[in-house]
């Protein structure tokens, strides 16, 4: 069966963005160690899973990232070619290219999804959307990108838990841009 991983930045106080959205907190500039980290992360996957919110920016911002010359990479080359299924109430059919919309009840699309053939799928934030899957024990792995950073108040991801969840801690490690990732395992 395909896993599900979550990628997610998040400050130390455990929002993965400001009350308005505000993202200023993040650190931008990661290192080659990281970068690294994130390829090996995501070069497996063949699926990428977003809540509309996010979508509505996310693919936009890395179709002109690889369409343009002095900013095309690899990663925006991944990002972009990958197919993708966005969960949306709202949508009917998608703008975008290499993208569904998934709009049935989500424990459902996420087990079909998870039972198709192919490899691990990736999610990333949208904080009602990852909530959500984090409610439902949806997600087979937590990469959890701790940045350098305290905001104080915010959007966090475990909003929706309404009770207890066991995680076994898999790896830590230290960037030298001074993210650390944490990635956990539900028990």
């Amino acid at each position: 069966m395909r896993k599900l991983k979550l990628q997610v930045q998040i400050t130390m106080d455990g929002f993965i963005s400001g009350t308005n959205g505000e993202m200023d907190w993040m650190t931008f500039n990661w290192s080659a160690d990281l970068n690294e980290y994130v390829t090996q992360l995501t070069n497996p996957v063949d699926t990428i899973l977003l809540g509309r919110n996010l979508a509505q920016g996310f693919i936009p911002h890395w179709t002109a990232v690889l369409a343009n010359p002095d900013t095309a990479d690899e990663a925006a080359k991944k990002f972009v070619e990958t197919p993708k299924v966005v969960f949306s109430k709202t949508l009917t059919t998608s703008p975008w290219e290499r993208t569904r919309i998934a709009s049935g009840k989500l424990v459902e699309e996420i087990n079909a999804l998870k039972k198709q053939k192919g490899s691990d799928m990736i999610v990333y934030g949208g904080s009602k959307f990852v909530s959500s899957l984090i409610k439902e024990k949806l997600i087979d792995e937590l990469h959890l990108f701790i940045n350098p950073a305290v905001i104080g108040k915010g959007l966090p991801i475990f909003q929706e838990v309404t009770g207890k969840q066991s995680y076994k801690l898999m790896a830590s490690k230290a960037f030298e841009c001074g993210i650390v990732v944490l990635t956990y395992q539900p028990i």
